[in-house]
């Protein structure tokens, strides 16, 4: 399986580099993993409706840009859907029974997604309703797929 996190802006911070690179690592042997990002759109605090939307159009144009046709695309929101990790083991697992090889989670800047990569996903995920910065949600959800690949391989790591 070929797992791919799309993510607007660069990440800067060593400590979530360092914890997405060890994750990255750990994943090796099960799956093929790749964490891609695209420019987060320069934009002034107080915006807009408009000018909100405009910014997470151009985002999004350039994550669609990344996502290959044949992709299974789940967008991280918070109106998607609550898994439990066991039940994001078992969508996984799903996806590479029937065929999926290729899965993309998707994460937007600070303003979010465009309705355009919302339209593309198949599926929304959400991590609840608190707010997290999107780098540290980069973290958080390469940690989840890790520990998503463990309890499909019936693996200690799980608790």
């Amino acid at each position: 399986m070929f797992i791919q996190i799309v993510g607007v802006g660069k990440l800067k911070e060593k400590y979530l580099v360092q914890g997405i690179a060890e994750y990255a690592k750990r994943l090796g042997p099960y799956v093929k993993f790749e964490m891609l990002e695209v420019p987060d759109e320069k934009a002034p605090e107080n915006m807009s409706e408009a000018e909100v939307r405009q910014v997470k159009e151009r985002e999004g144009e350039r994550l669609l840009a990344l996502i290959k046709s044949e992709a299974h695309v789940i967008a991280l929101a918070i109106d998607g859907k609550l898994w439990s990790s066991e039940e994001l083991a078992a969508e996984l697992d799903k996806l590479a029974t029937y065929g999926t090889s290729h899965v993309v989670f998707v994460i937007g800047g600070s303003n979010g997604l465009s309705d355009a990569v919302l339209r593309r996903a198949q599926q929304k995920l959400s991590f609840g309703r608190m707010t997290l910065p999107h780098q540290l949600m980069r973290l958080v959800l390469v940690e989840q797929i890790y520990r998503a690949v463990k309890i499909n391989r019936g693996e200690p790591y799980h608790k």
